[in-house]
């Protein structure tokens, strides 16, 4: 009924905290989606994920410009995500504060998405078991790892892609 990249996101979003890994898995699947507008409800969790990976980092530019971005495609997309088994009347309200908390300067706090289909949880729930850590954990601070994994990634790919997208541009002014 959803994609198994969905679900990973929102066990990853909702359990162990791991928001890069958020990112890695909706990225993919984004990329390989008929959906490969700016715009799509991929893009705008996958933004999510950035926002609360910055903040948790005390990067509170990053935080809010990503956020921003983010509740404006969810925006567009609200009923795409009531499909996707989210109570959007919960969602926008905490994007909102935490949009707030970002621009105070607040410092990072988990929150959970709301997921309101009870298959869906009950899967997420059963997975994140099974995986090792507890849906709705607080992220763990003390993890450096998980805090700072960017730095442990090879972006060779990443580096390749934006010279060639670049380059492209340059050939087409």
């Amino acid at each position: 009924m959803y994609p198994k990249e969905y679900i990973q996101f929102l066990i990853h979003f909702n359990g162990d905290r791991d928001y890069f890994e958020c990112h890695e898995i909706l990225e993919e699947y984004w990329k390989k989606s008929n959906d490969l507008k700016k715009d799509s409800i991929w893009v705008g969790f996958i933004l999510l994920a950035v926002s609360r990976y910055h903040h948790r980092r005390g990067n509170f530019k990053g935080a809010k410009r990503t956020l921003e971005k983010a509740i404006n495609i969810l925006s567009i997309q609200e009923i795409k995500q009531s499909l996707l088994g989210l109570d959007v009347d919960i969602l926008f309200p905490l994007l909102s504060k935490l949009l707030d908390q970002i621009h105070k300067e607040v410092s990072y706090q988990s929150f959970n998405m709301p997921v309101t289909d009870p298959v869906l949880l009950e899967a997420c729930k059963k997975k994140c078991k099974e995986l090792g850590f507890i849906w709705g954990q607080d992220s763990n601070l003390e993890d450096k790892f998980l805090v700072h994994k960017h730095k442990s990634r090879d972006r060779t790919n990443v580096i390749k892609e934006r010279m060639e997208a670049l380059q492209n541009r340059k050939g087409n002014e």
